[in-house]
């Protein structure tokens, strides 16, 4: 299946050259927005409703922020996604791939379609902010934190405690600092916003890595 790509500033998902690039075609049928403007791109362009989907990237946003919502009913041709990406690393090979209520089982099937012809791996979830994997990890790495706060164990003791009781390849605290703890702090601080939950409210030491950041600190 063919799809068009319109890019709309960097993109997270795809930051550098990747066979999903290289399977679009300037007359695809289906439609992608990539970019840190691809809601505003979206909105941009007309005539998608003969498109066989539109996929839009999101952040930490709701797809309903771009699509509208409209009493629990919402959903059309219109899907949103995301590469799961922690920080400053390289993209995971899984895309979280976004519907509404309403969304079209055939433009959803079409979008899990292409990402999965360019060696991606999708799982499909409803329109929530934060979507699935930063749901489940950010009040995780949040209590590792906190924890180091509390002096419980030196960072070094959390990381081997959990990497070797639970199985871990890397422990939180190393696995923060090496993607970038400021990031950590601007999809924790958007999620606490969105959702209200105490869990997602930014631990200290990522706060103070933001700061710093935006100061130009080391």
């Amino acid at each position: 299946m063919c799809y068009q790509i319109v890019q709309a500033g960097d993109s997270r998902s795809f930051p550098s050259q990747h066979a999903f690039y290289e399977r679009a075609s300037p007359e695809g049928s289906g439609i992608v927005f990539l970019g840190t403007d691809a809601g505003k791109a979206y909105a941009r362009t007309a005539a998608l409703d003969a498109r066989i989907f539109v996929a839009i990237e999101l952040g930490t946003e709701c797809l309903g922020s771009h699509t509208g919502e409209s009493r629990g009913l919402e959903g059309s041709n219109v899907v949103g996604f995301a590469r799961f990406r922690l920080g400053n690393a390289a993209p995971s090979n899984l895309i979280e791939l976004v519907k509404q209520p309403g969304t079209q089982p055939s433009a959803l099937e079409a979008a899990k379609t292409v990402f999965q012809a360019a060696g991606l791996v999708v799982a499909v979830c409803n329109d929530f902010p934060g979507r699935i994997v930063d749901r489940l990890i950010r009040p995780y790495f949040n209590a590792a934190l906190r924890r180091l706060d509390e002096k419980l164990a030196s960072a070094d003791d959390l990381d081997k405690t959990l990497c070797l009781g639970l199985g871990y390849p890397e422990g939180p605290i190393s696995l923060l600092e090496r993607t970038g703890l400021e990031h950590h702090y601007s999809v924790t601080q958007a999620l606490h916003e969105a959702l209200g939950q105490e869990p997602y409210a930014p631990a200290r030491r990522a706060r103070v890595a933001a700061e710093r950041a935006k100061r130009g600190g080391a």
